[in-house]
């Protein structure tokens, strides 16, 4: 789904779902094999709601978000802050939503992205960007 990168163009919303099964991949993939994303005694014991993804896949499914709008252009900047845990269920899932806005074209031909990150309607990053070669 390539979106239409006009400056002030809307980006569409973008949902992925989040499961158990899928944290426990990414701490195979990724070698992050805290507890945190896997045992919810755990996680609820040092004080989080239960079992929180990786932020390190929260990030990457923005990542993901802008390679489907912009067919693959060169990703030159993402980042964003952690301002909330996404809280996978036992069963079913989190939903992480990814919305956008295109910027205006910088000197360098950057295309910038400004983002919005939620999961199930809780914003769980701040200052999401992005900023790509297209």
């Amino acid at each position: 789904m390539m979106a239409t990168l006009t400056p002030g163009a809307a980006l569409e919303p973008i949902t992925y779902e989040i499961t158990r099964a899928d944290l426990a991949a990414y701490a195979v993939a990724s070698g992050d094999h805290n507890p945190i994303h896997q045992d919810e005694e755990i996680a609820i014991a040092v004080g989080l709601p239960g079992v929180i993804a990786h932020g390190m896949y929260t990030l990457a499914l923005v990542g993901r978000a802008v390679a489907q709008w912009t067919g693959g252009a060169e990703v030159v900047e993402i980042g964003a802050k952690f301002v909330q845990p996404v809280v996978v269920p036992a069963e079913g899932s989190a939903r992480v939503t990814v919305a956008g806005t295109v910027g205006e074209r910088t000197d360098a031909g950057l295309l910038p992205l400004s983002l919005e990150v939620t999961a199930d309607g809780t914003k769980v990053l701040g200052a999401p960007r992005a900023a790509v070669r297209a």
